[in-house]
């Protein structure tokens, strides 16, 4: 629920009409809704503080209204809707205005002589219109979602059929006792199913009405901010009670050894692919490996046919964002056994670990890094933001007693206060990586003690302007690599020196391309070259988010600006490989995107093999775990994933998981997909 894309709907199966409802021209914030003084307030917050505030109210036709305001980290999202209902209570008419970093965020919705027609900023269409189904906004305030939940808990069976596509419901998950004193009372998490992979959890009050919700960034009435943990604690919990049977069904090592036989084999220490290899594995470790004709079976074993199938260590995302407990069944179904949660949230990750290590959760090994930024308007959410050099030494050995690997440090870190940091993180072993803090470049932080920067954009700062490097920290972050990178000379200084210490101090880079390749290249409506695969798997909310486009482009800045310097960028990674450079791969998403990330590589001019490598032996050295895993090796864990087809000749084929091995435990893609909400098979 971190936006509304995320839970409302589209569907391929309602013919789009492109002439249905009028534009409606972007609105500057001084001309959006000005809340009443009765209006009831809400914030947006984080652990880290407070990121924006909305309001809801009446109009006095009896519409319902909503301003809401945000800025996160730089991108500034400003809009309104008004929600106007007909007899029978449903939508008849939603009018959204204003801008997100995306751009115009005008949305439209009518219904006119029993035809409900739509235009987003992403699609336009029609449909017949039966008195039942609601639209389901395509963008809009967070807010607004109070309209959307009651409604669904107002009708039959709290179920809601939606335009333009797709089933919304509610479940019961718990009530919790939030405030004190007089505003003393109890609510309760309900979940929002249908519209997602995950359930997605609200807060209703006991009359039905809207209280909030919490998923990262909460929505909280203003006298409630104070219960966000308190409640994301709640629903964790009640959610962790779905665990077990997941583990039960998925989590039990083979009781026989496993034999992958006549698979092209990634050898991922060599970066190349070996043809016609058979591997056994039993009780949780690979026990042989070599030719089919020489590997001599064991005579209990279970024998899985991989004849034109490829068999690699599975799979790392060095950079993805845990959603929830359920975000493992996810990650397995797509090969991936082992990933970094760089930012992660301190209260839900440790919960997720506790339920790990009781057995109860099954999830790949994920070694995880506390977030710490400047406090500020421009504060990164879900971390620890401190305010002097004192309180960024105490949040790195909060980091360390919590058993977090690493800190990654953002980018309204003040130098005064990062230098001292990253001494005491060396000091205690940790892993030190990050954004570059606004007023630095590469080269001061590798002095400073980085061992990895994380996004590529941040390697790109070394040749930026002042004027860029200055204020990195909000939008600018965006906006210089995409107006100035295309010129740059990598060949030349500065970046000839800056790519000539990278590799000499093997500091680490996380480009994550497909960010910038999803910010820089498509227009609204194009639908993401990560997700396209997905099409057709999912619900219809979440595929129509996939056609969310990139950043708008600022005054003076064309996206074919934006698309050749993103062309630059996948080049930097390339020089940087060649260099020597350690490359990982990572998403900065939900795992979805990591083949995209590799296919990325594999343009730049990286072999298929160079390519996997970056999301397996890599990233296993990277946080030591090398001599455990991220090759098949003899002796190292039974971490594996068999896919249909050549990944030698076709780095697409690795979304095609048919068997996944994580620690011994053998589990079926096709199962481990429908579990995690898919159904069926990525394209």
């Amino acid at each position: 629920m971190t936006s509304r894309i995320t839970i409302l709907a589209a569907s391929a199966a309602i013919s789009l009409v492109w002439a249905a409802v009028p534009a409606v021209a972007q609105v500057p914030k001084e001309q959006l809704l000005v809340p009443p003084g009765d209006a009831q307030q809400f914030k947006l917050v984080s652990a880290a503080g407070e990121h924006g505030s909305a309001a809801v109210w009446r109009l006095t036709d009896g519409s319902f209204a909503f301003r809401e305001s945000m800025n996160l980290r730089g991108q500034v999202f400003e809009q309104d809707e008004v929600i106007h209902t007909a007899a029978n209570g449903q939508p008849d008419k939603i009018v959204i205005r204003g801008f997100t970093p995306n751009g115009d965020s005008a949305e439209t919705f009518a219904i006119t002589n029993g035809t409900a027609t739509w235009q987003s900023p992403i699609d336009k269409g029609s449909a017949a219109y039966d008195g039942k189904a609601q639209y389901a906004s395509f963008g809009g305030p967070f807010a607004a979602n109070a309209y959307f939940v009651e409604a669904i808990m107002k009708a039959p069976g709290r179920q809601v059929p939606l335009l333009p596509g797709g089933v919304a419901r509610l479940e019961k998950l718990v009530d919790v006792a939030v405030g004190s004193g007089a505003t003393a009372k109890t609510v309760t998490v309900w979940t929002l199913e249908g519209v997602s992979n995950e359930p997605i959890p609200v807060v209703m009050n006991a009359d039905g009405t809207f209280f909030g919700f919490v998923n990262g960034i909460a929505l909280l009435p203003d006298a409630y901010t104070g219960d966000m943990l308190k409640l994301q604690k709640a629903q964790i919990d009640a959610l962790a009670a779905r665990n077990p049977a997941y583990k039960a069904r998925f989590g039990t090592v083979s009781p026989v050894p496993v034999a992958f036989t006549h698979v092209k084999l990634f050898d991922a220490l060599a970066g190349k692919f070996i043809d016609d290899q058979t591997v056994v594995a039993d009780k949780g470790k690979i026990v042989a490996v070599g030719a089919s004709a020489s590997v001599k079976l064991p005579a209990n074993a279970r024998l899985i046919d991989g004849k034109g199938k490829t068999l690699s260590p599975g799979i790392w995302d060095a950079h993805m964002h845990v959603g929830s407990d359920l975000t493992g069944l996810q990650l397995l179904s797509q090969g991936e056994t082992s990933a970094r949660n760089p930012g992660a949230d301190i209260q839900p990750t440790l919960l997720r670990n506790q339920q790990i290590a009781a057995g109860k959760l099954l999830f790949p090994t994920v070694y995880s890094s506390v977030l710490i930024d400047g406090k500020g308007p421009l504060q990164a959410q879900g971390g620890i933001s401190v305010g002097s050099a004192e309180e960024a030494v105490a949040a790195v050995r909060r980091a360390k007693e919590n058993g977090f690997t690493a800190v990654k440090f953002y980018t309204s870190m003040k130098p005064e206060w990062l230098w001292p940091a990253i001494k005491e993180a060396k000091k205690l072993g940790l892993h030190v990586h990050g954004h570059i803090p606004a007023s630095l470049r590469p080269t001061d932080v590798i002095a400073g003690g980085y061992d990895e920067i994380t996004h590529i954009n941040f390697v790109m700062m070394q040749a930026l302007p002042d004027e860029v490097v200055d204020v990195d920290n909000g939008i600018q972050r965006f906006y210089g690599p995409g107006k100035y990178a295309k010129d740059v000379d990598l060949n030349a200084e500065p970046m000839k020196s800056l790519i000539k210490l990278m590799a000499a101090k093997q500091t680490v880079v996380d480009p994550t391309l497909g960010v910038f390749e999803g910010l820089y290249v498509p227009e609204n409506g194009d639908l993401s070259p990560s997700y396209a695969p997905y099409i057709g798997t999912m619900p219809p909310a979440v595929e129509r988010g996939f056609r969310a486009g990139g950043f708008q482009p600022p005054a003076g800045v064309m996206r074919a600006d934006w698309r050749a310097s993103f062309a630059k960028l996948v080049a930097l990674v390339k020089a940087l490989h060649d260099a020597g450079v350690p490359i990982v791969a990572g998403t900065d998403g939900s795992g979805l995107e990591i083949v995209r990330e590799l296919e990325l590589y594999v343009q730049a001019g990286f072999t298929p093999g160079e390519a996997l490598q970056t999301a397996t032996i890599i990233p296993a050295r990277l946080v030591g775990a090398d001599k455990a895993t991220g090759s098949v090796t003899v002796g190292k864990e039974a971490d594996l994933v068999l896919v249909d087809g050549d990944a030698s000749k076709d780095i697409g084929a690795m979304r095609r998981t048919l068997w996944v091995m994580s620690d011994g435990s053998l589990m079926n893609a096709d199962e481990l997909r429908q579990a995690a909400g898919f159904s069926g098979r990525p394209k």
